[in-house]
């Protein structure tokens, strides 16, 4: 088998080539044979590929003796919710997020939604998987069927609190399984105004690539708010687990920006705790959280690691730069709709804009992710260690260096032959100049 679809937080990789029913079979056997499981929840998203490669992976799983709840066609945080509400000893879910529709992959987890990434379990299960020998099992596990929706949708809906509010909300899910999570908005109907883009599902996304990250697949999105004259607006990604925000202007909001003001909100439920943020998030992140009397720890970048991270420091909120919004009252794991629930219930009581929150906490100058093509990752990350070894530097996630007006870091894809940079500066002038100085070394 292709042992290149093993990534660091999941497995992934494009159906039948790379990933195929053989494949979800050895994963399936060497998944529950790793984790000692008897029992494990599935789901998957509207893929194509998904039912066949569903088939395999519970027959094999069964085969090793474990029984399957299948939960059918659900959303990632459904599953990290049936990994925590069920009594089960894991579970999956069968996705490829935003990816195009020809690939498809499995995010695997323990009891309780512990991920199990690189360093974690994944590269036994990848060397069970490649090798084929698999203990035989005394039993047969059985495959039945679980509707988990209504418990989740009921258990996001108690974080709302929008008291007298009426507010106008556009969601846009891409015709990917976010769909799913629209009855959250409808059950607050007495305080929401809902209007929906590209709601039916569709494997083959025909409207655009349902990744929020990317702003250019949030025009559609935008044009619709400002059409609507509506107070947000809400993207979700291709399995719902990443979201992103459009304001009342129809301009997107940066994901650190929401970390940080989702970090304000919970510090007034949980003063004094501790809060992470990926090291690709503005530095404002860290001085908020601070200033608000909550402790604020840098992580490195993926759920895996987050959540461990998380678990670790006892850390009650994390967020990614990617739209993940992690939650110790969501057994450490993302709901993209919780945070979304949180940002209307923040409109609600302060009666202010999005734009006007967002003001609030922005004050430096962010790049965003720029990707690059590169063959020599090690030389490259050398050669910027060699021309930036004055600054300040972390090893946490591939390179970062800081300094007293601006920051930068390099990392390199887990997924592609990319090196993905981030930086920010005090004015838009030095961001300018470092983007092109450090670009030219990247690109060289």
């Amino acid at each position: 088998m292709d042992i290149s679809i093993f990534k660091s937080y999941d497995i992934r990789g494009t159906y039948p080539d790379q990933l195929d029913e053989d494949a979800a079979y050895r994963i399936g056997r060497a998944y529950v044979e790793f984790i000692g499981a008897k029992s494990i929840a599935v789901g998957r998203d509207n893929r194509p590929s998904g039912n066949g490669l569903f088939k395999a992976f519970a027959k094999g799983a069964t085969e090793s003796g474990a029984d399957v709840v299948d939960l059918g066609i659900v959303t990632t945080p459904m599953v990290y919710f049936a990994a925590g509400s069920l009594p089960v000893d894991g579970a999956v879910s069968l996705t490829a997020s935003h990816n195009p529709p020809e690939y498809n992959g499995f995010k695997l987890n323990r009891r309780g939604a512990v991920p199990i990434g690189a360093g974690s379990g994944m590269e036994d299960i990848r060397d069970l998987a490649e090798s084929g020998e698999f203990k035989r099992s005394p039993r047969t596990g059985t495959v039945s069927e679980m509707e988990i929706a209504t418990g989740y949708i009921d258990h996001v809906v108690s974080y709302a609190d929008l008291d007298d509010a009426h507010l106008s909300v556009v969601v846009d899910t891409a015709n990917a399984v976010g769909a799913l999570e629209l009855p959250v908005f409808k059950k607050l109907a007495a305080h929401v105004e809902l209007a929906t883009i590209n709601e039916e599902l569709d494997p083959s996304f025909p409207n655009h690539e349902a990744n929020p990250l990317k702003t250019e697949t949030l025009e559609q999105l935008s044009a619709a708010v400002k059409k609507k004259d509506a107070h947000i607006g809400i993207a979700y990604d291709g399995d719902a687990d990443r979201v992103g925000f459009i304001d009342e202007n129809g301009e997107p909001v940066r994901m650190d920006t929401i970390t940080t003001l989702l970090s304000l909100d919970i510090l007034k439920t949980y003063p004094k705790s501790t809060i992470l943020y990926d090291l690709r998030s503005s530095k404002a992140v860290a001085e908020e959280i601070e200033a608000a009397g909550g402790t604020a720890i840098q992580t490195r970048v993926g759920h895996a690691h987050i959540k461990k991270h998380m678990r670790d420091v006892d850390a009650v909120f994390a967020g990614e730069l990617s739209g993940h919004y992690y939650f110790k009252d969501n057994s450490y794991a993302e709901s993209a709709t919780l945070a979304a629930v949180l940002v209307l219930n923040m409109l609600a009581r302060s009666g202010e804009t999005l734009s006007a929150l967002a003001k609030k906490v922005e004050r430096y100058h962010h790049s965003g992710e720029i990707n690059s093509t590169v063959k020599d990752v090690d030389g490259i990350l050398g050669s910027l260690l060699e021309r930036y070894g004055d600054g300040e530097i972390t090893a946490l996630d591939g390179l970062k260096v800081t300094y007293p007006t601006w920051w930068f870091n390099v990392r390199a894809s887990n997924t592609e032959p990319l090196l993905r940079l981030n930086l920010e500066a005090d004015t838009k002038e030095l961001l300018d100049e470092k983007r092109e100085e450090l670009l030219a070394i990247i690109r060289s």
